[in-house]
């Protein structure tokens, strides 16, 4: 019986020109573009499991995947180890894997971890910034949502982010029929930030609904527009329905920024 490691990889992808991380049938994903490099290099079909997933246009600065391939020989004793970073890994290296992925994804990270290790389900936070813009730039374009600067309360829009963390429920966030068991989240940060002609908006949680962030931010733009009063966001998340929050912003403003694990 052919002995199998399990391997967490952490890779970074500029989301523009994908649908997404999780592979489709009749769309190009991050996953499959991913799966389709490990095969060539490792020689053999190749399913990543990813810490999460995320929508079209979408980007991550860090996300876990974990993959099962036959373990190496182990060295004869007294000698040395291979480098899971040199030529003489599975892997070859990580400039081996990086050449075979396209330009907007790239692998930073291979990790041994124990056989049950999982990508997913042993995350304990996932972390987001979303960007937003008010001149117009063009090396912004596709990385920040660009809006009119107007007159937006921050500090409002902050009342209402901090109002979130007594919550857990937030099935007005989320997108319907996804079939998950819970809606139930536990938000740790939540945050805006300005940055001269720029707004930042940091949420950390135990795990996210889909959609969730961008209709979360759609919501503070309410408040920060004075449309509903900090207080709204109470009203919004007891009532569980969608409907009742804001629009969700576009994606391309969004990033997964950090996924946090007990053992690495």
């Amino acid at each position: 019986m052919v002995q199998l490691q399990r391997y967490f990889l952490e890779i970074a992808y500029n989301g523009t020109r994908y649908h997404g991380w999780q592979t489709q049938p009749n769309a190009i994903a991050v996953q499959q573009k991913l799966n389709e490099a490990l095969a060539i290099l490792l020689r053999q079909p190749v399913e990543t499991t990813g810490a999460g997933r995320t929508d079209t246009g979408v980007h991550a600065k860090q996300l876990f995947v974990h993959l099962d391939i036959p373990a190496a020989p182990q060295p004869p004793e007294g000698g040395v180890e291979v480098d899971l970073q040199s030529s003489c890994s599975p892997f070859r290296g990580l400039g081996g894997l990086n050449a075979l992925l396209p330009h907007d994804i790239a692998v930073k990270r291979i990790i041994p971890v124990h056989a049950e290790a999982h990508a997913r389900f042993d995350a304990t936070q996932r972390s987001y910034e979303y960007h937003i813009h008010f001149s117009k730039d063009p090396f912004r374009q596709n990385y920040s949502w660009q809006i009119k600067k107007g007159d937006l309360d921050v500090e409002l829009m902050n009342e209402a982010a901090k109002m979130m963390m007594e919550y857990t429920d937030f099935s007005c966030f989320s997108k319907s029929n996804t079939q998950v068991k819970t809606n139930n989240c536990k938000i740790t940060r939540a945050e805006w930030l300005r940055k001269e002609d720029s707004l930042v908006f940091y949420i950390s949680a135990d795990r996210f609904l889909r959609n969730m962030v961008r209709a979360i931010v759609g919501t503070c733009m309410m408040v920060g527009r004075k449309e509903i009063a900090p207080e709204g966001i109470r009203q919004i998340i007891e009532s569980k329905n969608r409907s009742n929050a804001g629009t969700s912003v576009p994606a391309c403003g969004l990033y997964l920024t950090e996924v946090k694990y007990p053992y690495i």
